[in-house]
């Protein structure tokens, strides 16, 4: 594994939430093998498949919302090659298709629990008494089995890993500090031009995201750089999960993760004077950090990786564009952990804006304070000895510490789809 091969592992483009874009190319894989049209589907899921997916918006379809309508739009789709931007092949033909299976109640849900990673079960059949099912499992294009009416026509090698990724997240997991300065300083210039390229797609979703809020909201911060810049975030992430039209590149499976670990960078560049190959370098550290957090947490989490993976990453990219060293990055590591863990992850939905405004927030002064040579001690609660340290103990409290909690609200969240079925 080396620098460009994580890029092209986590580095990915993304059209709306990545949850129910994953949930639509399983549909549409399903949907490629079945002999007849699609008219009812059996969705299995993993307990945090349907958390992520439970409120978040779907671009291109008016606004629709939800696993219900990502799994009805994912059986009609034709752009079987398009992964998790497979949202920008619906049309008015597809929307009327799908809300027929959506009113029909021919879409039923069910979660299994006792799968821990992402996994997705979809079976599609058609009123001639066929059905195709695709199964998706570890990542979210990571096509397990396709069967036909079940005759097996695909598949793939098992993915042997604690979280959902393979490579690239559980390589950046091995990286030390201090080796992820080294790769940052050594990138090419292909992968720097990949690097501004996808952080300026995060810009431009960000920059639409402004007009979705009241003028009056910025006005309140005009001349504030620390809460400008984390406003700025918080309207590219409620763009992105209201279902605007936007493509965004995603890190670690997530499109918020990758506007919060790199639009404030790219907006640092004027305000700080940054050269051009520092802030580029600042990109990198801060993808690699939130890959690495990410694979300590897990890839779909109790706690919000928004907050968690990405605030550490930007925290980290920081401290080294303002001329830190290794020492001040653990520093804002620990900073971090001691200071928003266990912040919950309660689906992916507009609300998630908030929370990354807040995880911005904290990574401006968990890096203002490392470079003043400050860092929560290894004395307090669960931070560590070091960054390193305290991301293994901010990794218990998110995979062992929360499953109660991750367990209440998806209670919460199904005795609210019920009382608006009763409605």
């Amino acid at each position: 594994m080396n620098f460009t091969k994580f890029l092209r592992e986590e580095w990915v483009q993304a059209l709306g939430c990545t949850e129910p874009a994953s949930i639509a190319f399983a549909g549409m894989t399903a949907a490629k093998h079945l002999q007849g049209e699609p008219s009812s589907i059996k969705l299995i899921v993993d307990p945090k498949m349907y958390k992520n997916c439970y409120a978040a918006g779907i671009p291109h379809s008016g606004h629709k919302t939800g696993i219900t309508w990502a799994a009805a739009i994912g059986a009609f789709l034709k752009n079987y090659e398009d992964g998790l931007i497979c949202f920008r092949g619906i049309d008015d033909k597809v929307l009327k298709k799908a809300a027929s299976l959506v009113k029909s109640n021919s879409v039923k849900i069910q979660i299994d629990r006792k799968k821990k990673d992402l996994h997705i079960d979809f079976t599609v059949f058609s009123e001639n008494g066929k059905n195709a099912r695709a199964v998706i499992e570890k990542t979210h294009t990571n096509l397990r089995s396709i069967h036909s009416s079940g005759k097996k026509v695909f598949s793939g090698k098992p993915v042997k890993c604690k979280t959902s990724n393979a490579g690239a997240r559980k390589w950046a997991e091995t990286l030390s500090p201090k080796k992820i300065i080294r790769l940052a300083k050594g990138i090419s210039q292909s992968d720097r031009a990949i690097l501004r390229n996808g952080a300026e797609m995060n810009l431009r979703i960000a920059k639409h995201g402004l007009s979705l809020f009241p003028k009056s909201f910025f006005e309140l911060f005009r001349g504030e750089a620390l809460t400008g810049i984390s406003s700025i975030v918080c309207a590219g992430v409620y763009a992105r999960m209201w279902g605007e039209d936007y493509p965004v590149m995603s890190i670690s499976g997530s499109g918020n993760k990758g506007i919060v670990s790199t639009v404030p960078i790219l907006l640092l560049e004027e305000k700080w004077k940054v050269p051009p190959r520092v802030i580029e370098e600042g990109l990198a550290i801060s993808l690699l950090f939130t890959s690495k957090t990410t694979s300590s947490l897990g890839t779909l989490s109790a706690v919000c990786g928004c907050s968690n993976a990405a605030g550490i990453g930007l925290a980290c990219a920081m401290v080294y564009i303002k001329g830190g060293s290794e020492k001040e990055i653990s520093f804002a590591i620990n900073n971090m952990v001691g200071n928003i863990t266990g912040m919950i992850c309660d689906g992916a939905k507009i609300g998630c804006a908030l929370k990354t405004m807040t995880s911005v927030d904290a990574a401006f002064r968990a890096a203002t304070l490392a470079l003043s040579g400050i860092g929560i001690p290894e004395e307090d609660g669960i931070v560590g000895g070091d960054g390193t340290a305290s991301l293994v103990n901010m990794g218990r409290i998110a995979i062992n510490g929360m499953i109660s909690a991750d367990k209440e609200i998806l209670k919460i969240m199904e005795s609210k789809r019920e009382r608006r079925k009763k409605k």
